[in-house]
């Protein structure tokens, strides 16, 4: 993808998921807003609550989204390099159309949950600005880092970043889950 359609996609990927008026972004440093949305899987909700107590990345994606689709892949490799006792990934579909998100994941399996959110109400909780925008959370639910759009290698400052949270005696490659 050439730098100029990464850019409109960028900014297209902004208008369709930009926060309400006066909304302010998450940032560093911030409790993470709590939320619960269908799951793509089909079978209940994805609550942010339910990974109390683990590192928990939340990546915000879509089937529209061209760097969205080169994300997905790098952060299911990510997510296998850590213990399943210490860390989580949780995605959040804004496709407005959740077949086409299924249809994806069908394509490109995950081993991490994926919520669908088609009316926006994360991004707008979050402040998102961009797609995709990514927040690493930390044991207390605090956001300790954000990362604005993607880049074949970003996962590297990514993975540093995850085993400073987890702690490096923790943070050895687990088996494949």
């Amino acid at each position: 993808m050439s730098r100029i359609s990464a850019r409109l996609c960028a900014l297209a990927a902004a208008a369709a998921v930009a926060a309400p008026q006066g909304a302010s972004a998450v940032e560093e440093g911030q409790p993470a807003p709590q939320f619960a949305a269908a799951s793509l899987s089909g079978s209940g909700n994805v609550s942010i609550a339910q990974y109390r107590g683990k590192v928990v990345y939340v990546d915000f994606w879509a089937s529209w989204c061209g760097p969205c689709l080169k994300a997905v892949p790098a952060i299911e490799k990510l997510r296998k390099e850590f213990p399943a006792s210490d860390f989580q990934v949780i995605a959040i579909n804004v496709d407005r159309d959740r077949k086409r998100a299924e249809k994806f994941l069908a394509d490109h399996p995950v081993g991490y949950p994926s919520a669908s959110d088609p009316e926006g109400k994360l991004p707008a909780a979050f402040g998102l600005e961009t797609m995709p925008t990514s927040y690493l959370i930390d044991r207390k639910g605090v956001v300790r880092y954000v990362h604005r759009g993607y880049r074949a290698g970003d996962e590297a400052e990514i993975r540093e970043r995850i085993r400073a949270l987890i702690g490096p005696e923790r943070a050895v490659a687990s088996p494949q889950r």
